[in-house]
């Protein structure tokens, strides 16, 4: 800076210069002999022009200067911004963690709490049997506290805050009978919820849980119906959800036992049991297509739940049941499963294979499941998948393309705009992926789909209307059999436009009989063609 000064203080000096240099010039012609062909003017305009670029130049230099510090201040700004932004996401990391070790210890204080009360009451219960002749074999840790009949566990249940709504589950795990336990909640399969609560209480009353478990898993494959079919087959796909749920219910029963009780339930010969299933299971796994399963596989999802309820994921090989993985992506025990098996390290291959696949948003929500986002940045794999959707939808030729068609491609495209905007939602996205723009586009398919409806219908043919007679006399009909087909046609339509309304959401659906919406699934092919069949419906609940 004092440099710029200077320099500008010896270009204001140059006039004061120039006039000395005007002074002498003067004196030295004053005292020539002999006449110079220089003249002074000249001199004087040579001067002046040199002054004039110096300064146009020294100008020039500092609105440089000026630009580059301007720029600098905002490189710095953006510098702090980014600083602040890092700060912010290790600190709600942090925040993250420290609420995961909160609940982890709750989690463990209420179980040892559990275990006290149990331990406390083991006496009361031992006192009871004080006559039992010696040497009656005695029974597994974990049951101690619910010898007894029914009405004792009910009891029990019942002192920890716990009211039995359905003593019948206890009565069947007494009896260790599967078949009913089955039959029970395919009776009771809407209130599903309540019985996945109550069942981990009612397993203390069995002589072994996991022996009843591993019974109720008979039938999972009908030799009878084959694979393919067995999609089809609503009996058989609730009998499925319940052998998963049972399984889940006893890794929640597991959960509250300490390490001898569940080595006590969990013995070797359980677990070898359990092998011999998932031995059994897996070569009808190898022939399930990634594609096909649309990330919502029974097979898939049964298979690892068994590997991880019963401990027995270290005999078979990693590799190979972590290709399930992205069979099973859209199921929302997922994640858990996956911490379950060890596989958090595997996320990142899993999450590749579902984006090269064209399933983005699976790859979003393991993504945040397991805190890869910066890895898989959520924002450019949501727009990919938009991108891929309207590729998908345009036709190769437009001209040729039928209204059938067309109508297929518009609603690919709406289902997969929805789809991405419940995403954003689900995921709090608004601030990077805004969507305003998306719902505009949705209102316009929707607007435009309503129109092709409303044209459709008045474009049918109508029934003759009976004209009056001229001489007074009553109407006469003159087409009888079309007045007769005309009103079931009219029902039938409307039954129609029912079932096809795209804003229908599904409720907790039977999930042991056909239900009148379709599944949410993506009906993915490996040509994508079909990525986006059902993309709005992708969060769907599942209820076990």
């Amino acid at each position: 800076m004092e440099d710029t000064q200077s320099v500008a203080m010896l270009m204001e000096s140059t006039t004061s210069k120039i006039q000395q240099l005007q002074k002498a010039f003067a004196e030295l012609e004053s005292h020539r002999a002999i006449t110079l062909n220089l003249k002074w003017k000249e001199l004087e305009e040579h001067f002046h022009g040199l002054e004039k670029s110096l300064k146009r130049r020294f100008h020039e230099l500092e609105d440089q200067e000026k630009e580059f510090e301007s720029k600098t201040r905002l490189a710095q700004q953006l510098l702090e911004k980014r600083q602040a932004a890092v700060m912010a996401k290790e600190q709600a990391s942090l925040e993250r963690l420290q609420e995961k070790r909160d609940s982890a210890a709750f989690a463990i204080a209420n179980a040892l709490e559990k275990h006290r009360k149990l331990s406390s009451e083991e006496p009361v219960v031992q006192s009871d049997r004080g006559n039992e002749a010696p040497g009656t074999e005695e029974k597994p840790p974990y049951s101690v506290a619910f010898e007894g009949n029914s009405e004792d566990i009910k009891n029990t249940v019942e002192s920890g805050n716990l009211e039995v709504t359905y003593p019948e589950l206890v009565k069947l795990c007494e009896e260790m009978d599967s078949e009913g336990l089955h039959k029970f909640i395919s009776d009771n399969r809407k209130n599903l919820a309540a019985l996945k609560e109550e069942i981990p209480y009612a397993f203390k009353a069995a002589a072994s849980p996991a022996l009843l478990v591993l019974d109720s898993l008979k039938g999972f494959y009908h030799t009878e119906v084959p694979n393919a079919d067995g999609k089809k087959d609503s009996n058989l796909l609730g009998l499925r959800r319940t052998c998963i749920m049972l399984m889940e219910c006893l890794s929640s029963f597991l959960s509250n036992l300490d390490v001898v009780s569940m080595s006590a339930v969990i013995s070797e010969d359980i677990k070898e049991q359990a092998k011999a299933i998932a031995e059994e299971w897996k070569p009808k796994l190898d022939v399930l297509d990634m594609d096909a399963s649309n990330g919502n596989s029974l097979e898939a999802h049964a298979f690892l739940q068994l590997l991880a309820t019963f401990g027995i994921a270290s005999d078979f090989n990693e590799e190979e049941f972590s290709r399930l993985i992205p069979m099973v992506s859209r199921r929302r025990q997922t994640a858990d499963l996956c911490r379950s098996l060890g596989l958090s390290e595997k996320m990142p291959g899993v999450i590749e294979v579902l984006v090269n696949n064209g399933r983005q948003i699976d790859a979003v929500n393991l993504a945040f499941a397991f805190e890869l986002t910066e890895q898989f940045s959520p924002v450019p794999l949501l727009k990919s998948y938009l991108k891929d959707a309207r590729k998908v939808s345009s036709p190769i030729k437009p001209g040729n393309t039928s209204p059938t068609a067309q109508t297929e491609v518009n609603e690919r495209e709406l289902t997969a705009l929805k789809a991405v905007i419940k995403c954003i939602e689900d995921h709090n996205l608004e601030e990077q992926y805004p969507v305003e723009p998306l719902q505009k586009q949705v209102l316009a398919l929707e607007k435009a789909k309503a129109d092709k409806k409303r044209a459709t219908e008045a474009a049918k043919p109508q029934p003759k209307r009976p004209r009056a007679n001229s001489a007074g006399q009553g109407p006469r009909v003159t087409n009888v059999a079309a007045d007769m087909t005309f009103y079931p046609r009219v029902a039938d339509r409307y039954l129609q436009y029912v079932y096809e309304r795209p804003y229908v959401y599904p409720a907790p659906a039977d999930n042991h009989g056909p239900s009148l919406l379709p599944p949410a699934t993506y009906n993915f092919s490996p040509s994508h063609g079909n990525y986006f069949g059902n993309g709005y419906q992708y969060q769907a609940s599942y209820i076990h």
